[in-house]
């Protein structure tokens, strides 16, 4: 049950927020790959990281452009 915890609440996070693309298969990838070095069963827990920080990442990013176009 904690297993499908720790996926069901990230993704809905995720989903709750509009999709940023922009950098999340990339960073999925590298996140994978990371997670398949890491040991196994990581990968796919990896790609999901890497696709949550890079959401976050470009959240954050357009959130200051748009701050900055109002001054």
């Amino acid at each position: 049950m904690r297993f499908v915890s720790l996926f069901a609440l990230p993704l809905a996070m995720v989903a709750a927020q509009p999709a940023l693309a922009k950098g999340c298969i990339r960073d999925a990838v590298a996140g994978g790959v990371a997670g398949h070095l890491v040991g196994k069963g990581h990968g796919k827990m990896g790609a999901v990281a890497g696709c949550i920080a890079a959401h976050q990442h470009y959240a954050k990013q357009t959130k200051a452009q748009a701050t900055a176009a109002r001054r």
